[in-house]
């Protein structure tokens, strides 16, 4: 009888071992959120979904940014190895 009990327990811990790991997949592809716009309430645009907090620049600044984007592409892969990655 004992190890019927054994066998039962666990079965139990091994099911809920697998739905642990399936919540934990769930909420890690969760955390990788669309990026998305808004306009701000001094008119200016700002970027959701960088970061904590949003990226908030008026539409002719965001307008050389956008213009000067090749340049930040170009730096980046000069500079990779010396560059740490958010995981």
């Amino acid at each position: 009888m004992e190890n019927i009990n054994k066998t039962s327990e666990l079965a139990e811990l091994r099911r809920q071992l697998a739905e642990a790991l399936k919540l934990n997949e769930a909420l890690k592809a969760s955390k990788i959120k669309a990026l998305s716009c808004k306009v701000s309430e001094k008119g200016a645009v700002s970027v959701y979904g960088l970061g904590r907090f949003p990226v908030t620049l008026y539409a002719e600044q965001w307008e050389r940014v956008i213009d000067f984007s090749k340049s930040i592409q170009s730096f980046i892969a000069e500079n990779k190895a010396l560059l740490s990655v958010k995981q």
